[in-house]
């Protein structure tokens, strides 16, 4: 059993969350295209992909020092 362990047989939260599927996303879009209205919703997705693309440029960027850092460091050892 995957939740045994963690706390005497009973799964947190975030486990019981399956996949969401297009159903799930379907009713999402509808319930944010209610909330922020059909002029706002290329704003957000606008927003959204700008972020996503900052965070994927920031991780390559961090996994580059990492990489640089380990190699310095095996240049000094040897």
């Amino acid at each position: 059993m995957l939740c045994a362990p963690l706390s005497g047989g009973a799964c947190p939260r975030f486990l019981l969350i399956g996949p969401i599927g297009w159903s799930e996303l379907l009713i999402i879009l509808v319930i944010v295209l209610i909330f922020f209205g059909p002029k706002r919703l290329p704003e957000l997705a606008e927003a959204l992909g700008k972020s996503i693309q900052k965070f994927k440029q920031a991780s390559k960027d961090a996994k580059e020092e990492i990489k640089s850092g380990i190699k310095e460091d095996k240049d000094k050892l040897g």
